[in-house]
């Protein structure tokens, strides 16, 4: 039995996303020095706009923009910091034909880069923080709920759950509950169960595997295994670079069991994965008349 379908439409600036059309791509743009795979691989807002331009071209349907490592161990910076990182690239990006999406889990971050031309906050706290939900309430902007336990620094220090699955889905219903609570629009949520954060490998393959759990709340999907550490307990040490077949296994098993959003660094080869796995969920399966019309060898 297929997932309820998420609304047809999610509304972000300018843009209208269908999700219930197709799987969306969204292409990570790191400003960090840090970040566990592509860190200090750019350097300005114009090679942050060279970055962007190119995944446009490759067919990502929304940017996910970040100027603060969340990679297991980081530590936070500060809200000025992480604005003079985020802000002068921002403004390029916002030049772009594609809705940009705000990965910060600051408000104060979050306002000021709504005000630069973000629509989407994308918040790997789950909108714990009230004042974020407050500024989600009262923009009228998607928000994606992550899931953690834990902060970034600490949260791999041996996450313990009952039973993963259940557990995580109701930690992120729960949060989704009071973000309604708080003003946010049910058809403005996406819930995320942050494969990666706060969990071991078996943990993150055993979310993948029942992802439908979670589809069939009826909230959009979205799903982060992009080159992370996990894929190396089957993999082998490979570098991040290099986990890019892993990756698509991932996104394909996602795709099929009801994700809507899939962020990653590699647009095209992921894109192409998605719409695969897409198209074979989804073929249509003709009628007798029709196979009556195939040519026969």
């Amino acid at each position: 039995m297929r997932s309820p379908l998420p609304k047809p439409m999610l509304h972000c600036g300018p843009f209208r996303l269908k999700l219930s059309l197709r799987p969306h791509i969204m292409g990570i743009i790191n400003l960090t020095p840090d970040s566990f795979s592509d860190g200090g691989l750019i350097k300005n807002p114009v090679s942050a706009f060279q970055r962007a331009a190119t995944m446009l071209k490759q067919g990502a349907d929304i940017l996910d923009v970040g100027a603060e490592s969340t990679r297991p161990g980081a530590l936070p910076i500060s809200v000025a910091e992480e604005k003079r990182r985020l802000l002068p690239a921002l403004k390029r990006l916002a030049r772009l034909p594609i809705p940009i999406s705000v990965d910060t889990s600051k408000p104060e971050v979050a306002a000021a880069a709504l005000e630069a031309g973000a629509g989407m906050i994308n918040d790997i706290t789950g909108l714990k923080d009230p004042a974020m939900l407050r500024l989600a309430a009262r923009r009228r902007v998607p928000v994606v709920i992550m899931h953690m336990r834990g902060a970034p620094r600490s949260m791999q220090r041996a996450p313990r759950y009952g039973n993963v699955v259940s557990k995580v889905r109701h930690e992120l219903l729960a949060a989704a509950r009071r973000a309604q609570s708080a003003g946010v629009k049910r058809e403005k949520i996406i819930l995320d169960p942050g494969i990666g954060f706060g969990k071991t490998p078996v943990h993150n393959f055993l979310l993948l595997r029942e992802l439908r759990q979670l589809a069939n709340t009826g909230y959009p999907i979205l799903v982060g295994p992009s080159r992370k550490s996990f894929l190396t307990a089957i993999l082998g040490p490979l570098p991040p670079r290099e986990r890019i077949w892993g990756t698509a296994a991932a996104v394909t098993l996602a795709v099929a069991h009801g994700a809507r959003i899939i962020r990653v660094h590699d647009v095209s080869e992921m894109r192409m994965a998605a719409q695969v796995a897409h198209a074979i969920q989804h073929v249509k399966i003709p009628s007798r008349r029709e196979n009556a019309k195939c040519p026969r060898k």
